[in-house]
């Protein structure tokens, strides 16, 4: 499992090496970690795009502070191993330390100005490797002046290799908020711990491949802000049908989807269900959309029944559902309101009440949330969700009392007693038409089979009250992988998707 942190938990962490009251230097040890992980990274790098080391050209983008330090100090260390390197002085003054020993390594410095950001982005961008060292965890805000220039030049001609040194400058290291402009790396190299704003959007979208570099303090660091599940993780936390197992022992789902407008949603939201491995899935719609889930998928037992004399483990309502059916949208509230566990996707977002409770999770992409927010009294357009990911599904699961799934490029995941999940393994060609239904299903097709399961999560640091986060990050796991498999490279469907669900889960 990966844990991330906020930069303020990471700079507390730090902060008895880095004031080294005893005079141990630690804190100049920490610094030199730091360093030797990055040049390390940065060699990787080259080589694994077929560069030779001596003669290569590397551009460092140092700020004053400590990451400017670290990006010095890294450039020192390939400099010593032939590499002309030359550093951007961005605020005109310089980490002294790291500046003196990339002097000393025989590197070229020059400070940047108004006058030279032509020159020196022209540079840069011709080199074989660029360093973004300019801002640190702690910086508020993005860049300006000058160094805004810099970079807004770079990401417009897009260096051959870039890597961030800690974070983007002008990402922030605990939303993953980013005040462009933003230098996209192909790899930032962060230290001691992943930062929670590189594995919320839109952060990702400029972090590249995240690599984490121990220096020493992770002893110290507290419950993380963020954590994202592995495939280790899920291998542990799935379901496995024990010997003596029915239909009935391993789950059973109730699904509420589908309209006249929108059958095939029923239809894909039970494949994804079955794919996850649940028992049994109970159908309740329209007839002429029941016909069309038998069709399909002649495993699922249709009725026109109640919620009340409908008994299952666990509900899944929403997808497809338009107003045009008040028996459907009463089916949602009823599930939401059993006590049991629900997914509450698309069409049933409207109409549910505005509290609920942790074992109903909600689903939606950034439009809906927007709109659920709205309805809830914060004043927050699709854009403004966007740009702030991790806050905004802060926020809902805050104010609904549910867990809150925020479906994108990123999926998050957060609970009501603010734990919080990030997973991204998926392709941006699963943005397509079923694919979040296909989600919806592999959600409720775990709900119904490892829900009740506490001690299975409590065994994995995993807080129980916690579990509803953690199965719908599981099923969003899967379903980003799902969608790798299904994909190979090019487009996939829904069905697709639904398909490669049991393949994952054998690998896993």
């Amino acid at each position: 499992m990966i844990s991330a942190y906020t930069g303020t938990q990471v700079r507390d962490a730090e902060k008895p090496f880095l004031d080294d009251t005893l005079g141990s230097g630690a804190g100049a040890v920490l610094m030199q970690r730091a360093a030797y992980g990055l040049a390390n990274a940065v060699i990787s790098g080259l080589q694994g795009g077929g560069k030779r080391l001596y003669g290569s050209s590397v551009a460092v983008l140092a700020g004053k502070g400590n990451n400017g330090g670290d990006g010095l100090f890294a450039a020192a260390l390939l400099a010593r191993r032939g590499m002309r390197t030359t550093a951007v002085l961005t605020a005109g003054a310089a980490h002294d330390a790291g500046l003196a020993a990339f002097r000393k390594a025989g590197g070229h410095a020059v400070a940047l100005t108004g006058d030279n950001v032509a020159e020196l982005a022209a540079m840069a961008g011709d080199a074989d490797v660029v360093i973004d060292a300019v801002l640190g965890t702690g910086a508020q805000g993005g860049l300006r002046g000058p160094a805004a220039e810099l970079v807004a030049a770079l990401e417009r001609s897009r260096p051959a290799l870039v890597v961030a040194c800690d974070i983007p400058s002008g990402v922030d290291a605990d939303t993953g908020e980013a005040h462009a402009p933003v230098l996209t790396a192909d790899m930032t190299v962060t230290f001691g711990a992943a930062k929670a704003g590189l594995l919320a959007d839109p952060g990702a979208d400029f972090a590249g491949r995240v690599q984490i570099i121990p220096i020493g303090i992770e002893g110290a660091l507290p419950w993380p802000a963020l954590r994202r599940l592995e495939a280790g993780d899920l291998s542990a936390l799935l379901p496995r049908p024990e010997r003596r197992a029915h239909k009935y022992s391993r789950g059973v789902l109730g699904v509420v989807a589908g309209s006249g407008a929108y059958p095939g949603a029923a239809v894909l939201a039970c494949k994804g269900a079955l794919a996850a491995g649940v028992g049994m899935v109970r159908y309740l719609g329209p007839p002429d959309v029941a016909d069309l889930v038998r069709q399909a998928c002649p495993e699922v037992v249709c009725s026109d029944g109640t919620v009340a004399e409908t008994h299952v483990q666990a509900w899944l309502v929403g997808c497809g559902l338009d107003d045009s059916n008040e028996q459907q949208l009463q089916r949602a509230r009823d599930a939401a309101d059993s006590g049991l566990p629900t997914i509450a996707d698309a069409g049933a977002l409207p109409a549910l009440p505005d509290v609920l409770a942790p074992q109903v999770i909600l689903t939606p992409h950034a439009g809906e949330l927007s709109a659920l927010l709205q309805r809830l009294g914060v004043a927050s357009e699709r854009s403004a969700v966007e740009a702030s990911t991790l806050s905004a599904v802060r926020v809902a699961a805050g104010l609904t009392e549910a867990t809150v799934l925020l479906k994108g490029a990123t999926t998050l995941v957060a609970s009501p007693f603010q734990d919080f999940f990030s997973q991204a393994e998926g392709t941006p060609w699963l943005a397509t038409a079923g694919s979040g239904d296909v989600l919806a299903g592999v959600i409720g097709g775990l709900l119904a089979q490892v829900g009740a399961d506490v001690g299975r999560f409590g065994g994995h640091d995993i807080d129980p009250d916690a579990r509803w986060a953690a199965i719908a990050a599981m099923a969003a796991s899967i379903h980003g992988r799902a969608g790798v498999l299904a994909s190979q490279g090019g487009p996939v469907t829904a069905t697709a998707i639904a398909g490669a669900v049991p393949e994952v889960m054998r690998e896993l």
